[in-house]
């Protein structure tokens, strides 16, 4: 458990509530669209894109795997 609460921080703190849920799930998605924005601009860039590809498919996961451990953390299932 401490190891999940060292590498997703964010979705453990403000949980209590359902709209503090909320609030949580919509600044990773916000977070995570912006992130994929950007790292899409340097797709274009024939060098960089397969590395690029790879890392905007680890940051979704990262926010997935976020969001996730926050509906479990509010559902009080994580401890």
């Amino acid at each position: 458990m401490d190891i999940l609460k060292k590498y997703f921080p964010h979705s453990f703190k403000g949980t209590d509530t359902i709209s503090g849920l909320i609030i949580r799930i919509i600044v990773l998605l916000v977070v995570g669209a912006v992130v994929t924005f950007l790292i899409g601009i340097l797709k274009a860039i024939p060098v960089v894109g397969i590395l690029v590809g790879l890392v905007c498919t680890l940051i979704d996961l990262y926010v997935l795997i976020a969001i996730v451990l926050a509906i479990l953390n509010y559902l009080k299932i994580l401890k």
